[in-house]
């Protein structure tokens, strides 16, 4: 379902200090923990033995490794080092077999039955079985433990009596998935899922060795000797919260013939003229740049721009914050933006200014239209109209009989987001008088944390599509989605969302299309988020590295096929 363009912005590229573990939980010596006799890596990047390694800049550190608890991006794609699911995205994006070796669908489309491979096992030697997808599954659905993506099971996924189990009605072994045999899992959906294998290979779903994860107790996922691999490396390096961390090839993957690199050196480097310094030194072989220095390095041949599949928003807490509830004043907040001079003056990384609700080149319909191709759709609510701001903020304090608003926006410390939310003060404050904006620079863990308990007024936020079509968007803002940080509630909106999911245009492709941007038109209409960019990254890549897949969807960035030449 990816445009053409994704695919062409992607193949054009194909393109640290190791830290303690915690205490092991049953983990044997084929973890790959590290030890006293350790490789070390050097401060360049390339082992005392001189194999190479490739060198990573992260902006934000890593939140969580466990799959069903994590929720960002950055977790994702180091779970995604180490974990294979039952299907993997090839470098165009495309679902195709990973631990699944043969997958059978029914003729209703309401059943799939998955064969595991015999080669896939986990780090400690034990076979990946189906098992290990089942205690997955319903651990993801488990109340107990809360996964803020549960509903990938359920809304999404659409597994049989996922809905139930979250809600507390029906016990997590009633979930639609079972392990025939070691080797045979079986998935029973309630309805028809056109893009169902495509989640699979979403973190959410991957699978979790159970007797492991009882052994580690509370520390699951917390250190090398608490984490298990089924896939290309294994992490031997890490620590919570850590700067730095490593995984190493797995030498036992089934398809570590495919996997070039020795191994992968994370380091979370936040300010980003320190990780451009990084780069040149040669301390990491790629990393993000941003505003000014993109200035500086458009024209060295390692410059790249890459699309990412995110869309940058602002969300106003529309249930708590009185003054928020009122729509004249969010229409006023989302038209005094100036998107452009963002993109074109402070990002420079080819971010494309947005004006709807989900992202650009993001989603073909069935008539093969993006289905954010029309910027211009909801310019009567959201464009830069200074004049047209002001009036709706007059209106809007007249309703509320105030003369002055303070607003705290929560921000990530990262080096851009920070750039982005200052000139989103100045432009607020400039064009709305009696406006006030303070910034609140929050670790990223602790922003997520603040907007997920409804701590907040405002925040600048971003989401990256977990699946191909416009509902891993549409699907955030229907009543009690955990996503709804706002908590707006629309019953016109969640009719249509339960019209696309579960009714009768589930498998009406073109009415479905219609239906939902009809309902996209509600959350703008109604100033429910202010879009503000789709996100390009302006990168460094060294020229000894070729073969990283870029993905807009679920995992941003694949390491499997990715060469390092000395």
């Amino acid at each position: 379902m990816m445009k053409k363009r994704w695919k062409q912005a992607v193949s054009l590229l194909l393109v640290s200090a190791m830290t303690v573990g915690l205490a092991a939980c049953g983990a044997s010596s084929k973890d790959g923990a590290a030890s006293a006799g350790a490789t070390t890596t050097a401060a360049n990047g390339s082992s005392a033995s001189g194999t190479s390694d490739l060198n990573v800049m992260l902006e934000t550190p890593v939140e969580a490794l466990d799959p069903q608890q994590a929720v960002d991006g950055t977790s994702f794609e180091v779970i995604a080092d180490y974990t294979d699911g039952l299907y993997q995205m090839d470098k165009d994006g495309e679902a195709v077999p990973a631990l699944a070796a043969d997958t059978q669908i029914s003729e209703d489309g309401l059943s799939y039955t998955f064969k595991i491979r015999d080669d896939a096992k986990w780090s400690n030697g034990e076979p990946v079985t189906a098992q290990d997808f089942v205690f997955a599954w319903q651990r993801a659905v488990d109340p107990k433990v809360a996964s803020e993506y549960a509903y990938m099971l359920s809304d999404v996924g659409q597994i049989k009596n996922a809905a139930d189990i979250i809600a507390g009605k029906k016990d997590k072994s009633e979930l639609g998935v079972t392990a025939a045999d070691d080797k045979t899992l079986k998935v029973e959906l309630n309805v028809q899922v056109p893009y169902f294998l495509g989640l699979m290979y979403f973190p959410t779903f991957y699978p979790v060795n159970q007797k492991f994860f009882e052994s580690c107790g509370d520390t699951f996922a917390t250190s090398p000797e608490t984490t298990l691999s089924n896939g290309a490396f294994i992490l031997d390096s890490y620590e919570p919260a850590a700067t730095a961390f490593h995984l190493k090839k797995n030498l036992d993957y089934y398809d570590a013939k495919r996997v070039k690199l020795t191994g992968i050196n994370y380091q979370v480097i936040q300010d980003s003229q320190q990780a451009l310094m990084s780069y040149q030194t040669g301390a990491v072989d790629t990393t993000l740049v941003n505003g000014e220095q993109v200035d500086q390095v458009k024209d060295d041949p390692t410059f790249h721009a890459v699309a990412a599949g995110y869309l940058w928003y602002v969300v106003p807490n529309i249930s708590k914050v009185k003054e928020l509830s009122n729509l004249n004043l969010r229409l006023a907040m989302t038209m005094a933006i100036n998107r452009e001079s963002i993109t074109t003056g402070v990002l420079k990384d080819g971010s494309i200014p947005t004006y709807t609700a989900v992202p650009i080149d993001f989603a073909t319909g069935p008539d093969g239209s993006d289905f954010a191709g029309d910027q211009k759709k909801f310019e009567n609510v959201c464009k830069f109209d200074a004049t047209a701001a002001a009036d709706y903020w007059k209106k809007g304090l007249g309703e509320l009989g105030v003369s002055s608003i303070s607003l705290n926006m929560i921000v990530d410390a990262d080096d851009a987001p920070q750039k982005v939310a200052q000139v989103l003060k100045e432009q607020w404050e400039t064009t709305l008088p009696g406006l006030t904006v303070n910034l609140v620079v929050e670790p990223k863990k602790q922003r997520v944390q603040d907007m997920q308990d409804g701590n907040f007024e405002v925040a600048l936020t971003r989401w990256g599509p977990d699946y191909a079509d416009p509902m891993t968007y549409l699907g955030m803002w229907g009543t009690g989605n955990s996503n709804n940080y706002g908590e707006w509630s629309n019953a016109d909106y969640d009719a249509i969302l339960a019209a696309c999911t579960t009714g009768d245009l589930a498998m009406d492709a073109a009415g479905r299309w219609a239906k939902l941007l009809d309902g996209e038109k509600i959350v703008m209409d109604n100033a429910v988020i202010f879009p503000l960019y789709t996100q390009s990254n302006a990168q460094m890549i060294s020229s000894k590295v070729t073969g990283i897949d870029y993905h807009p969807v679920a995992l941003n960035r694949v390491y499997k096929d990715t060469v390092k030449s000395n």
